[in-house]
């Protein structure tokens, strides 16, 4: 499995942003995340679906305003009334569970910077 994510910029408060990672290999049933990193801060869970379709999952921070979506090729991460808070680098990921844990994801996708202005 290969995860190669693009989308990130510089973007003002309130504005949007749409994050692709676009994957290949034997992936139909694995679960697709996004998690973030801060400087100085742990990476965290965003937001995760099954590739093969079905629920997704939010962290609270991000409710309401991120949305994942996927083709057959690309996970997509729609990001809309964006915050200062919500600048990191952003990772997508895959394996075949569903968690919001990094550590049980063995694929990555290499970072895409998202920096919000204030």
């Amino acid at each position: 499995v290969q995860l190669q994510a693009s989308g990130g910029g510089l973007v003002q408060t309130g504005g949007s942003l749409r994050l692709s990672c676009a994957a290949s290999g034997r992936i139909s049933s694995y679960t697709v995340a996004w998690f973030r990193q801060a400087p100085g801060k742990e990476r965290e869970f965003v937001a995760a679906a099954r590739w093969s379709g079905g629920n997704t999952f939010y962290a609270d921070s991000v409710k309401g305003r991120f949305t994942i979506s996927r083709t057959s090729t690309t996970v997509y991460l729609q990001m809309n009334n964006l915050k200062p808070e919500d600048t990191a680098v952003y990772y997508c990921a895959a394996q075949n569970v569903g968690s919001s844990i990094s550590g049980y994801y063995g694929y990555w996708g290499q970072g895409t910077q998202v920096t919000v202005s204030s």
